[in-house]
C-alpha cells in the first residue's frame, strides 16, 4: 500500500449557524505548499415543471498553477415550495486573455418537488479568486 502525505494549511471558522449542531467551516489556503483558489458560479436551471431555479455558490479549493478541476455543490433557491441540489466536477481550466482562468460545468439537479422532477444546468465559473 502506498501512502501519500500532502501538506494542507488553512483555518477553521465557527459557522455561526443558529442550529443546535456545533459546526465550522474549513478554509484551505495551501495544498502541498502551493496556494489554492476558488471560483464563483451562478445561473438558472432549465425551465421544467413550470419553473426554473436560480443558484449560486463557490467551488471547492484547488491548487493554483497546475492542471486541475474543482468540485462544486450548492442548493438552488426555493421555487414552488422546493429546492434542488447541484453538485459535480468542473471541466479543466480554460485560460483567460488577461490572466487567470475559468471552468465549464454542467449537470442535472436532484429530483425534488410535489411533482418529482429535475432540472438541467450549465455554465462557466468566474475567474479564479483567493479563498477568504
Amino acid at each position: 500500500m502506498l501512502i501519500v502525505i500532502i501538506a494542507v494549511s488553512g483555518f477553521i471558522v465557527h459557522s455561526g449557524d443558529s442550529d443546535s449542531d456545533h459546526s465550522h467551516k474549513l478554509y484551505i489556503t495551501s495544498w502541498d505548499g502551493d496556494p489554492v483558489h476558488v471560483h464563483a458560479f451562478s445561473g438558472d436551471t432549465s425551465y421544467d415543471d413550470g419553473h426554473s431555479h436560480p443558484y449560486a455558490g463557490w467551488t471547492e479549493p484547488a491548487p493554483s498553477g497546475v492542471p486541475h478541476v474543482h468540485r462544486y455543490f450548492t442548493d438552488t433557491a426555493i421555487v414552488h415550495g422546493h429546492s434542488h441540489n447541484i453538485r459535480g466536477v468542473t471541466g479543466p481550466a480554460i485560460p483567460l486573455m488577461g490572466g487567470g482562468h475559468y471552468h465549464h460545468f454542467e449537470g442535472i439537479t436532484t429530483i425534488n418537488g410535489s411533482h418529482p422532477h429535475s432540472h438541467n444546468y450549465q455554465g462557466s465559473t468566474g475567474n479564479e479568486a483567493t479563498p477568504m
